[in-house]
């Protein structure tokens, strides 16, 4: 088949869950089928090394560079509007044109969208069949942010939920086949017949995260995107709340908080002592392997954590929440410790820490978990389902 993919980013480098998600799935599906790639981009050009990997599974890509001021004055006359904000954001009227322009020379077998970002892009397209990854319930994850909120950013989440609401309850009209990374997010569109919505979830490249036997030198590490709100507030929460109890019992503990663009709220974390913030790293490998034992205790979020994935992949024992949990479905004790209150947290943290059998142990069946349950070929079959 040919398929003409709209994506709201570049999908590489993959410092993003929703670019890991996209490339992922793009490579697999590249093995059988023609991909004429659109990417919306607000941020630099890509670089020749991107362009180049991007070429190596899509026949044709096209890059949209989306005009600041125009994203600027969607958002400002966006209060007028019913549309999500982030749906205003990532549309522009000529790459609107551009786009349509590419479907009609391809004129595609299908359509396909990651997000509802860019479903504007496709949703009138009534001559194709179209498929749309939701990835994420959006409105429950802006529905936990305005619970945490404080005037006036409580209003505007107020309103952002509100309006994601009802746009992914609208959208789904107009998409042939949909698809979404977990039941639990499932259940947070409210359509009366999401049930119909297909469950994609993400998976894991269990041959280069496998174990390589680095010699630790943290005892905890959190890793991910540190301007993406939910990463924010999470090293927040480990650094201010857990951090502090740990110290009681051990001291010289040490915390790394390790991923792109840190946010100046997780800069600041590293003038506390035990703490440190790398930024950006080359092979994020190096990061997870740094440390004993893996904490994203996450607070506000949607979907299946890729980091928790990852770690677990690499056999490092890993500590979380129930939130964090429940489209993972991992086993508590088992192959996952899950906690909920910074007593449980360090609870969990010690008892690894202080017994590595049962750490390896934690490890070893995390890995196990993760290759039988998540791989992309699994992930991607059921995506081609729905073609």
């Amino acid at each position: 088949m040919k398929l003409v993919v709209i994506l709201s980013r570049v999908p590489y480098p993959l410092e993003k869950g929703d670019k890991l998600r996209a490339f992922h799935q793009l490579k697999e599906l590249s093995k059988r089928h023609e991909i004429v790639l659109c990417c919306l981009n607000d941020g630099k050009k890509p670089s020749p090394e991107t362009l180049e990997v991007l070429r190596s599974i899509a026949s044709e890509t096209h890059i949209f560079q989306l005009n600041k001021i125009r994203i600027f004055a969607n958002l400002l006359f966006g209060l007028l509007s019913s549309k999500p904000f982030q749906v205003l954001y990532f549309y522009q009227r000529k790459a609107h044109k551009q786009i349509a322009s590419i479907i009609e020379q391809a004129n595609p077998d299908r359509i396909f969208c990651q997000l509802i970002r860019t479903a504007e892009y496709a949703k009138n397209e009534h001559d194709y069949y179209k498929i749309l990854d939701y990835q994420d319930a959006f409105s429950k994850g802006v529905d936990r942010r305005e619970k945490k909120a404080k005037w006036p950013w409580r209003e505007i989440f107020a309103m952002e939920r509100k309006r994601l609401i009802a746009y992914e309850n609208i959208i789904f009209e107009y998409f042939e086949a949909k698809v979404i990374i977990s039941e639990e997010d499932r259940r947070f569109i409210y359509h009366p017949e999401r049930k119909d919505i297909k469950i994609v979830t993400n998976g894991i490249d269990t041959e280069f995260f496998a174990k390589r036997g680095k010699e630790p030198a943290y005892d905890l590490v959190f890793t991910g995107n540190m301007s993406y709100p939910p990463n924010i507030e999470t090293a927040e929460f480990i650094v201010n709340q857990v951090l502090p109890a740990l110290k009681k019992q051990r001291p010289g503990i040490s915390v790394l908080l390790s991923g792109s663009t840190p946010h100046k709220r997780v800069q600041a974390l590293d003038a506390i002592e035990g703490v440190t913030v790398s930024g950006w790293v080359d092979d994020i490998r190096d990061s997870y392997e740094s440390a004993r034992v893996f904490f994203a205790p996450m607070q506000i979020g949607t979907g299946l954590q890729n980091k928790l994935l990852e770690a677990m992949s690499l056999q490092i024992p890993a500590v979380t929440s129930e939130l964090a949990n429940k489209s993972l479905k991992g086993k508590d004790g088992e192959n996952i410790l899950i906690r909920n209150s910074v007593e449980g947290y360090v609870e969990a943290i010690e008892s690894l820490l202080q017994n590595p059998e049962m750490a390896t142990k934690i490890g070893t069946k995390g890995r196990e978990y993760v290759e039988k349950n998540f791989s992309w070929k699994q992930s991607v079959d059921v995506l081609e389902s729905t073609f």
